[in-house]
C-alpha cells in the first residue's frame, strides 16, 4: 500500500478543512502566465505536491447526489503550484517523472467518488441519455477500489493526475481564448456550453493581488479542456513510473498539478467519470534545453509505466457511425464511440446493473477505449474493452447470473 512517508520535500501543502482561497499556500484555478510560482527547484530535484479533489471538497461521502447536481463549476479545477524549475526557458522541454501518488491515509480520506453530471451543469459524454445527477462512493484500500453503490465490482486502480501542465505564454493564452470564444459564438445558449469562457468570479490566481489579479482573472483560461501545454488530458495510463515531456512556454516552466484520480476508464465519459480523490503526488524534474525544436514538439509526450495492472480477459463492445435515428454519418468517431458505450451499458443492464451503475463502471474502472478502424467508409469502428476480471462473478454471455441491484446515489 502506498504510504505518506515524505521522503521528498513537500512544496505544496493543503488543508482539507479549508476552501482553496483560504489555503496557506494559494494555488490557482485558471491558467495564466503571470501567476507567481510558490517554489523553485533545480533540475534533478524530487519533491511532493499535495492536492485537494478537483471540486475543492464540494462532494461528500454520503448517499445523495445533490452535491454533484449542485457543484459550482466556477471553482474547479483547483491546481497545486506553480513550481518553477530554475534555468527553464521557452523552447525547452520539462521532463517530469511520476514517482508515487495516492490518497491521504486514514479512514476519513481513503475514499473517492464518481459522478454523473446533470445536463444542466456540465453534462457528460452521454448526457442526452443520462441528464440527471448520480454518484458512487468508492472505498480505496491499498491498490483496490470497491463501492457500496456498485455491487460485485473490485479492481486495481491506475492512479494518475487528471490534470498536469506548464503555464502558457501570453501569446498562447490569447490564442486559446480567441478560438474558444469563436466556438462559443456559434451557439452561445447551448446547454451544456460549447466551451467555458474566462470567468473572474471565484478565480484564484496564486498570490496575485490588486490590478494584476483582476487582469489575470479576466484573462485566465478555464481548466476544463486539454490544450497544447497538457492540462486536463485525463490519460489513465499516466501513472507511477511514467515520464512526461512538456513544452516550456514561460521562464521557469511553472508546472502545476491537480485533479488526482485513483482510477479511470478511457474517455472519463461521465465528465466526473474517474474515481476522484484528494491526495499526494511525488515528482522528479529534469530539463532538455531547446527540446521543443529538437523533437518537433507541439504538445506533451509521455512514456507509459511498467506498473499498470494487466488485464487479460475482455468483453469488447463495438460502435459504428450511425446515430440513434438511424442516420448514416461519414467516419464519425464521436458517434461510433457513443454507440460502443451504449452497447456496453445495455449489456451490463442484462447482468443486473442499472444503466447509471453501468455508465459509472465505464467511467471509473480501467476500461480501454479504442478507435479500431477509421478508414473504411462510411463507418468508423470504435470499441470498448471491458475487463471481466473486475467483476466478482461471471458476466460472460450464457454464464452470468443477475446481481443484486444496489442503487447509485441520486439527486432529489
Amino acid at each position: 500500500m502506498t504510504t505518506m512517508a515524505a521522503r521528498h520535500e513537500v512544496l505544496f501543502k493543503v488543508d482539507l478543512s479549508k476552501p482553496w482561497n483560504q489555503q496557506q499556500a494559494l494555488g490557482h484555478n485558471r491558467w495564466h502566465p503571470d501567476i507567481p510560482p510558490v517554489a523553485a527547484v533545480n533540475p534533478g530535484t524530487s519533491f511532493r505536491m499535495e492536492c485537494k479533489d478537483w471540486t475543492d471538497g464540494q462532494i461528500q461521502n454520503n448517499d445523495s447526489a445533490n452535491d454533484v447536481r449542485d457543484v459550482d463549476l466556477s471553482i474547479p479545477h483547483v491546481l497545486s503550484g506553480p513550481i518553477a524549475v530554475n534555468g527553464a526557458e521557452p523552447g525547452d522541454v520539462l521532463v517530469v517523472d511520476i514517482l508515487d501518488m495516492g490518497p491521504f491515509p486514514g479512514p476519513n480520506t481513503q475514499w473517492g467518488y464518481t459522478g454523473i453530471f446533470a445536463k444542466s451543469n456540465g453534462g457528460g459524454f452521454l448526457t442526452d441519455r443520462f441528464p440527471d445527477a448520480h454518484k458512487a462512493i468508492w472505498d480505496l484500500e491499498g491498490v483496490y477500489a470497491t463501492s457500496r453503490h456498485i455491487p460485485d465490482v473490485r479492481f486495481v486502480g491506475i492512479p494518475h493526475p487528471g490534470l498536469i501542465g506548464c503555464a502558457p505564454s501570453h501569446d498562447l493564452l490569447a490564442r486559446w481564448n480567441k478560438r474558444e470564444r469563436d466556438l462559443i459564438a456559434t451557439n452561445p445558449n447551448r446547454v451544456p456550453p460549447l466551451a467555458m469562457a474566462p470567468l473572474e468570479h471565484n478565480a484564484v490566481m496564486g498570490s496575485l493581488q490588486g490590478s494584476a489579479y483582476k487582469q489575470a482573472a479576466q484573462e485566465g483560461a478555464r481548466t476544463v479542456p486539454p490544450r497544447e501545454h497538457g492540462g486536463n488530458c485525463d490519460i489513465k495510463n499516466l501513472t507511477r513510473g511514467s515520464r512526461v515531456y512538456f513544452p516550456v512556454y514561460v521562464k521557469g516552466a511553472n508546472l502545476s498539478v491537480g485533479d488526482l484520480h485513483f482510477s479511470q476508464g478511457d474517455g472519463e465519459i461521465t465528465f466526473c467519470g474517474a474515481i476522484e480523490m484528494a491526495g499526494f503526488i511525488d515528482m522528479h524534474v529534469e530539463l532538455i534545453k531547446d527540446g521543443v525544436n529538437k523533437y518537433k514538439m507541439t504538445s506533451p509526450i509521455f512514456k507509459t509505466s511498467p506498473l499498470e495492472p494487466r488485464y487479460t480477459n475482455f468483453l469488447v463492445f463495438e460502435g459504428i457511425s450511425v446515430d440513434e435515428q438511424g442516420k448514416q454519418h461519414y467516419l464519425n468517431a464521436h458517434i461510433a464511440y457513443k454507440n460502443a458505450c451504449m452497447n456496453a451499458i445495455a449489456y451490463l443492464q442484462s447482468c443486473g446493473y442499472t444503466a447509471e451503475q453501468a455508465y459509472i463502471i465505464l467511467g471509473a474502472a480501467p476500461v480501454e477505449g479504442r478507435v479500431s478502424g477509421i478508414v473504411d467508409i462510411p463507418n468508423v469502428c470504435c470499441s470498448i474493452y471491458l475487463p471481466t476480471e473486475i467483476f466478482q462473478r461471471d458476466v460472460e454471455p450464457m454464464r452470468h447470473s443477475v446481481s443484486r441491484q444496489t442503487q447509485v446515489a441520486s439527486s432529489s
